[in-house]
C-alpha cells in the first residue's frame, strides 16, 4: 500500500483506509468476551463504593460535609497510579497493570469493611486509597480492548469490552441484599458485610485475566497476524513534525489536548454527581435499596449503548460524540437535583452515564488513534491522571456546596465542570474519523 493510502495522525500513528472484514477472528472475539466479563466483575466494586461510601462518611464523622471526601480519595488515588500503571504496561504487557488493579480492590475491600466495626475513619480512607489504586490500574482495561482492534474498528472494539459493565450493574446490588440478608441473620452491619463479600466477584476477574492469551499488547504490534484483511500502513510518518512521545508530547499534541479535556470534565461531573446523588436521595428520604436501583441505572446507562456509540465514532467520527456526550451529562446534572421525584433523579444520574460513556469512548479512541501500541498505556494514563486531578476536587467540593449552597447548586456546578472544554474542542479539526490536521 502506498503512502497515499494512509493518512498519518499528529501523534505519528498512521491509520490504514483498509477496512477489515466485519467478522471478528476467533482468538479476538474470545479475549473481547474475557475482558467483558472481568469488566463486569470489577465494576461492581466501584458501584459499591459509589452507593455506600458518602453514607459511610456520614456515619463516622456524623456530618455530611465531607461526604465527598471519598470520591476525592478515590480521584487522587487513580491520579498517582495512573501513569505509572501506563508505563508498566507498554513495558510487560496489559495484563500485569490488570491484574495488579484487581488485588488492590481487594485489599481496599477489606479495610473499608472494617472501617464501620471498629469505627475508624483512618481505616475509611486507607480502603478508598487502595480501591482507588486498583481501581486506576484497572483502567488499562480500555487500553488492552483498543490494543486488539484495527483503526476503523478500535473503537467498536472498545465498546464491547464496556459493554460488560451493564451486567456489572446488577451485581452490586444483588452483593448489598446478600449483605443485607446476612446482617439480619448475624446482626452484622449490611455496609461492612457488602465489602466483605467483593473477593467473591475479582478473584474470578483475575482468573479470566490471566486465560487472556497473548497479551492485547501483542496483538496490537501484529495486527496483520489477526486480522488477515487488514493492511497496514507501508511506513509511519508525521506531517510536517517530528515524531516525540512522553508526557510533555502527550500534553502538546492537539489531539490529545482535547480528548484529555474532554475526558477530565466528564469524569469530574461524574465523580460530583455519583457521590452526591445518593446524598440527595437519602435526604429526600429514599430507601437504601431506591438508591441502589439509582446507581445500577445509572451504571447501566455508562456502559448499555457502548457498542453502539463506538459505531457511531467510527461512522461519524470521534469529535461529534465528544459534543453530545458532554452535553448530555450536563442535562444530567442540572435534572438531578431539581425535584425529590425518584424518576426524575434516577433519570439525571443516567444521563450523566450515558454522556460519559461517549466521551469515554471517544477520548480513548482519539488517544489510540494517535499513539503507537508501545506507548498507548503512558497516554491512556496520562488521561487517566488528569481526570483523576479534577476528580479529586469535584466529589469534595460538592459536599461542601451542598452544605453552603443547597442540592440545587450541585446540579449547575456539575453542568459547568461538563460544559468547560467545548471552546477547547473547537480547535480539532477531524478529517475523517480517527484521521486528524
Amino acid at each position: 500500500m502506498s503512502t497515499e493510502d494512509a493518512t498519518r495522525s499528529p501523534g505519528g500513528a498512521a491509520v490504514s483506509s483498509a477496512a477489515p472484514s466485519s467478522r471478528i477472528p476467533p482468538l479476538i472475539r474470545r479475549n473481547t468476551i474475557y475482558f467483558a466479563l472481568t469488566q463486569a466483575l470489577q465494576g461492581a466494586q466501584g458501584q459499591v463504593a459509589v452507593t455506600l461510601g458518602a453514607l459511610m462518611v456520614t456515619r463516622l464523622l456524623g456530618s455530611a460535609g465531607l461526604a465527598g471526601v471519598g470520591g476525592s480519595i478515590l480521584s487522587l488515588s487513580r491520579f498517582l497510579v495512573a501513569y505509572p500503571t501506563g508505563k508498566l504496561t507498554d513495558s510487560y504487557g496489559r495484563r500485569v497493570g490488570m491484574i495488579m488493579g484487581l488485588v488492590l480492590c481487594i485489599i481496599g475491600g477489606g479495610l473499608l469493611g472494617a472501617s464501620l466495626p471498629f469505627s475508624s475513619f483512618p481505616l475509611f480512607l486507607a480502603g478508598m486509597t487502595f480501591l482507588g489504586l486498583g481501581w486506576g490500574a484497572g483502567m488499562q482495561l480500555r487500553v488492552a480492548a483498543v490494543d486488539m482492534y484495527p483503526p476503523s474498528r478500535r473503537a467498536e472494539g472498545l465498546g464491547f469490552v464496556l459493554t460488560g459493565s451493564v451486567a456489572g450493574a446488577f451485581i452490586a446490588p444483588v452483593i448489598i441484599s446478600v449483605a443485607q440478608a446476612l446482617g439480619a441473620r448475624t446482626g452484622g452491619d449490611p455496609i461492612a458485610l457488602s465489602w466483605f463479600l467483593m473477593p467473591v466477584v475479582l478473584l474470578p476477574a483475575i482468573v479470566l485475566t490471566l486465560m487472556v492469551r497473548p497479551d492485547p499488547k501483542t496483538i496490537a504490534a501484529n495486527l496483520k497476524e489477526y486480522w488477515p484483511s487488514y493492511e497496514p500502513p507501508a511506513r509511519r510518518e508525521t506531517i510536517g513534525r517530528e515524531v516525540r512521545s512522553g508526557l510533555s508530547a502527550y500534553l502538546r499534541d492537539r489531539p490529545k489536548q482535547v480528548a484529555y479535556a474532554a475526558y477530565a470534565a466528564a469524569q469530574g461531573t461524574m465523580s460530583m454527581m455519583m457521590v452526591m446523588t445518593p446524598l440527595v436521595m437519602s435526604h429526600h428520604g429514599q430507601p437504601l435499596s431506591a438508591i441502589s436501583l439509582t446507581v445500577s441505572l445509572h451504571v447501566v446507562g455508562m456502559f448499555a449503548l457502548s457498542i453502539y456509540l463506538g459505531r457511531l465514532a467510527d461512522r461519524i467520527g470521534r469529535k461529534p460524540l465528544l459534543w453530545v456526550g458532554l452535553a448530555t451529562q450536563a442535562a444530567g446534572a442540572l435534572l438531578v437535583p431539581v425535584t425529590s421525584l425518584f424518576w426524575v433523579m434516577t433519570l439525571g444520574l443516567v444521563l450523566v452515564g450515558v454522556g460519559w460513556s461517549a466521551v469515554n469512548v471517544a477520548s480513548t479512541t482519539v488517544i489510540a488513534d494517535t499513539t503507537e501500541p508501545e506507548e498507548r498505556g503512558r497516554a491512556v494514563g496520562a488521561n487517566d491522571a488528569l481526570a483523576g486531578a479534577l476528580g479529586i476536587l469535584t466529589p469534595l467540593a460538592g459536599g461542601m456546596i451542598v452544605e453552603w449552597s443547597g442540592l440545587m447548586a450541585v446540579g449547575v456546578a456539575g453542568a459547568v465542570v461538563a460544559v468547560a472544554p467545548l471552546m477547547l474542542m473547537a480547535r480539532l479539526r477531524e478529517v475523517r474519523p480517527g484521521q486528524y490536521l
